[in-house]
């Protein structure tokens, strides 16, 4: 993993809403969440869900799929694997 790669990443988890974003979608078992179930869940105005979704899904740590006129989301477990690996390296 590069340091671009990480340093994106890091900064799309220093946000406690995109955190509790991806715990809340991490909590689905491997199952995709719509945008709507996780406005449901954090007292934010929706525009602010999007852009916070938008900051994880840039950074690669949720995948996004379209279903109709909805969007859902399902965390990468690739690229926060290999964003823990790297994290892991650094303690020696």
């Amino acid at each position: 993993m590069d340091i671009k790669k990480v340093e994106r990443i890091s900064k799309a988890l220093g946000d406690p809403y995109r955190l509790k974003i991806m715990e809340m979608i991490k909590k689905q078992n491997d199952n995709w969440m719509q945008c709507a179930c996780i406005a449901d869940n954090i007292d934010l105005a929706q525009s602010t869900i999007s852009h916070h979704i938008n900051q994880l899904v840039d950074a690669d740590l949720l995948i996004a799929e379209k279903d109709g006129r909805n969007a859902k989301y399902m965390v990468n477990k690739e690229v926060v694997t290999a964003y823990v690996n790297f994290l892991n390296q650094l303690k020696g």
